[in-house]
């Protein structure tokens, strides 16, 4: 999620190269709402200084193993791609996505900030890296005391939001093959997870994953 001033750089760059124009209302529309819904997100960090530590270690090179650097940057690029084919999509008209359903996106990207902002308002180590710290324990309230990996889910309204906003059927399919909810940091994530003491005594009080009743 676009929470830095990097990446909405480059977010907006993959944006309006893909379009090959500046004139794209739902993309200026989802960067005006990602910036402003980023703020309170941007202030929480800046005042809790092992979240604002966590959350500066991001990408391949923040990887301790091999295997996770290559699985993060393998990761990274759907990202880029969600941006990238509603761009071509807007140039080459390949799909037709009506305004109140791109409102509505932005609506979605709205609530899935507010999620990530719950998500590090109760956890701290809300890490950008797929790693346990060391102090690290298991956190049971706010969302997690309704699914596991919140922040897996607020990724997933993000990713269906993004599509929504920027008017593209066709970036709609690219995030939902981009969720990181079925992807290999996941599972990784849970298997480190269990390493916490009293997580599995957690997961007898919760049950879901990311979907309550469904997952």
């Amino acid at each position: 999620m676009a929470a830095n001033f990097r990446d909405v750089v480059l977010i907006t760059i993959a944006l309006f190269l893909a379009a090959g124009t500046i004139d794209y209302w739902q993309a200026w529309a989802y960067l005006g709402v990602t910036a402003v819904s980023s703020v309170p997100l941007l202030l929480l960090i800046s005042k809790d200084p092992i979240l604002l530590e966590n959350r500066t270690k991001s990408g391949p090179s923040a990887e301790t193993r091999t295997i996770q650097k290559i699985i993060v940057l393998c990761a990274g690029l759907p990202a880029i791609a969600v941006f990238v084919v509603p761009g071509l999509d807007r140039r080459f008209g390949w799909s037709s996505v009506p305004s109140w359903l791109s409102l509505l996106g932005d609506v979605l990207i709205v609530v899935a900030m507010w999620m990530v902002f719950r998500v590090f308002k109760e956890n701290s180590f809300g890490f950008a890296t797929v790693e346990v710290s060391k102090n690290q324990r298991v956190i049971s309230t706010g969302p997690y005391a309704i699914v596991r990996n919140p922040m897996y889910a607020s990724a997933a309204v993000y990713l269906i939001g993004v599509a929504s906003a920027l008017g593209s059927w066709w970036g709609l399919i690219q995030s939902s093959r981009s969720s990181p909810s079925s992807g290999a940091p996941l599972t990784k994530k849970i298997s480190l997870a269990k390493t916490l003491p009293g997580y599995m005594e957690y997961c007898a009080k919760v049950s879901w994953h990311l979907i309550p009743g469904v997952f």
